[in-house]
């Protein structure tokens, strides 16, 4: 792919900028780990496999996606960090999602994994250099530097967490 025929800083990256409200970086990644040791599980727990609505996901199943995802993010990263030279495939969330097991496992060991790839992936984001973090990434159609890749990791999980506080708390009745 030519660099003309990409697109730099797309639309959704807006909305991930958005989402973390001008943080630094390490600053949008710790707080995005504070988020997650701060999860009610009991509420989760009571929540249970309950939808707000048919054929939607489980926050089993939402958590399990957030990790799948981070997981995905970060393998693009070291593939650009490492100036590996290849372009990352896409991946279909729906199919990921429709053959997860996450309804079979509890909360708990969900916001476990959660936490401990977040502590992961900051740990691999500190020890990008600026040189780094500014690496050009280009995939699909997008271009972006490297740092946006962590910016979508957070951003991500805002926006999940948002649908999470929107949609399934009314369900803990």
């Amino acid at each position: 792919m030519k660099k003309s025929e990409t697109k730099e800083n797309p639309e959704f990256l807006e909305y991930v900028y958005k989402l973390n409200e001008g943080a630094e970086l390490t600053d949008a990644l710790e707080l995005s780990l504070k988020e997650i040791n701060e999860i009610d599980i009991d509420q989760l727990r009571r929540i249970g496999l309950k939808t707000y609505e048919k054929d939607k996901w489980t926050i089993h199943k939402i958590l399990q996606h957030l990790i799948d995802w981070e997981r995905i993010w970060c393998f693009r990263a070291i593939i650009f960090a490492r100036g590996e030279g290849t372009i990352p495939d896409a991946h279909d969330q729906e199919i990921m999602g429709k053959n997860s097991n996450a309804d079979e496992l509890s909360i708990e060991q969900l916001v476990d994994e959660l936490r401990i790839v977040r502590q992961s992936t900051i740990m691999m984001f500190e020890s990008f250099s600026k040189e780094i973090l500014e690496t050009s990434c280009v995939f699909f159609e997008y271009e972006m530097p490297l740092s946006a890749i962590g910016y979508t990791i957070t951003a991500h999980q805002i926006h999940h967490f948002n649908i999470i506080s929107e949609r399934y708390i009314p369900l803990d009745k």
